[in-house]
């Protein structure tokens, strides 16, 4: 290789990016201490973003296209190297191309139940878990947020936070929700749109956007699924006298044991019978409670009627200066209020007078 060609061969006259990986969200190009000819081929695939950065401070982006390289091109670049008056040597810069695509089939979940208040259930711990859908919306923020100088960054290295990031936000986005979780259960994808908005923000701060959340499950704790069985079979079984007459006949159907076998089977028909009766009439005696008596009275306290009061509820008062004589009473078979001293004369005089001093 002669002179002038090993000199050539240190000047980059062509800058792309192809990717085969399909995680792959930052990639620097390799440089190598090499110089980037003036009008180099720069070609930005569709889904790609290039970014210049000269010295550590991004200067140009530039989006799907073909270009040359010149200064009419990298405009803020050209501004810090003072290349205003015309420049047409090799120049020094790192060009970082930035994956635009989305991002599908990532995975979110709660490593652990989150408590949450419920309509229903007032209280409860739920754990979810899905997918989500992201794509870089702000190249420049990206890089200085989340990328750095990582001259090779794929999703792997920000899933983790991400999805930390959802699960810390849920129990937020579900406080400010008031569906019911056995109602949530049945909407996933109205959910997912409800958290996806609630969720966003969020991203948006690392130059990111937040397409989609998929809810994929959302489980309650094991001892409240049994509970909710217990409470389904319950309802479905119906009137417990009928339920217990039915299985009771299954069983005659089906029993091929010994008259001891027939004889357990009535026992237990008769039980069974006399708890559906026990509660059935348990159900039935229940009565309203009893009107209030005639003998309680009405107060009356700053022109409104307080009450009713028993003749406990009366002495004590008295007791306490609250009633007096002076004081107008009622009662259900009075034809108007009448003064306390015309009626319950009797309970004042179980005190003794006022002293005068």
């Amino acid at each position: 290789m002669g002179l002038w060609s090993w000199l050539f061969g240190q000047f980059i006259d062509v800058i792309d990016w192809t990717d085969d990986s399909q995680d792959t969200m930052v990639w620097r190009f390799p440089r190598q201490n090499n110089e980037i000819k003036y009008a180099a081929k720069l070609i930005v695939r569709e889904s790609q973003i290039a970014v210049f950065v000269n010295e550590g401070e991004i200067a140009d982006i530039l989006s799907p296209g073909t270009y040359e390289l010149e200064t009419k091109n990298l405009p803020i670049l050209t501004n810090l190297q003072h290349w205003d008056h015309g420049f047409q040597s090799p120049f020094k810069a790192e060009v970082y191309f930035v994956n635009t695509k989305r991002f599908t089939d990532l995975k979110w979940g709660t490593k652990s139940p989150i408590m949450i208040r419920d309509p229903e259930f007032s209280m409860v711990r739920l754990r979810a878990f899905g997918v989500y859908e992201i794509q870089i919306s702000d190249p420049e923020v990206f890089l200085k947020e989340i990328v750095g100088t990582d001259g090779h960054f794929t999703i792997d290295e920000v899933d983790q936070q991400l999805s930390n990031i959802i699960v810390s936000k849920l129990a937020t986005v579900l406080g400010q929700d008031n569906t019911p979780i056995l109602d949530l259960a049945a909407n996933y994808e109205l959910f997912g749109e409800h958290i996806t908005t609630g969720i966003t923000p969020y991203f948006s701060k690392y130059g990111l956007k937040l397409n989609k959340i998929w809810v994929e499950n959302i489980s309650l704790p094991e001892d409240v699924q049994e509970a909710m069985d217990k409470r389904t079979s319950r309802e479905i079984t119906g009137d417990l006298d009928a339920h217990l007459k039915y299985q009771t006949g299954e069983a005659m159907g089906n029993a091929n044991g010994s008259m001891g076998d027939m004889v357990g089977m009535g026992a237990g028909l008769a039980m069974g019978q006399q708890m559906a009766q026990s509660i059935n009439a348990d159900s039935r005696t229940k009565t309203p409670p009893p009107p209030p008596s005639k003998d309680n009275f009405y107060i009356s306290f700053d022109g409104k009627a307080k009450g009713p009061f028993d003749h406990a509820g009366l002495i004590e008062m008295i007791a306490d200066g609250k009633l007096t004589k002076e004081t107008f009473v009622w009662k259900q078979d009075f034809d108007g209020w009448k003064k306390a001293d015309t009626v319950l004369s009797e309970l004042f005089d179980q005190f003794p007078p006022p002293i005068n001093n």
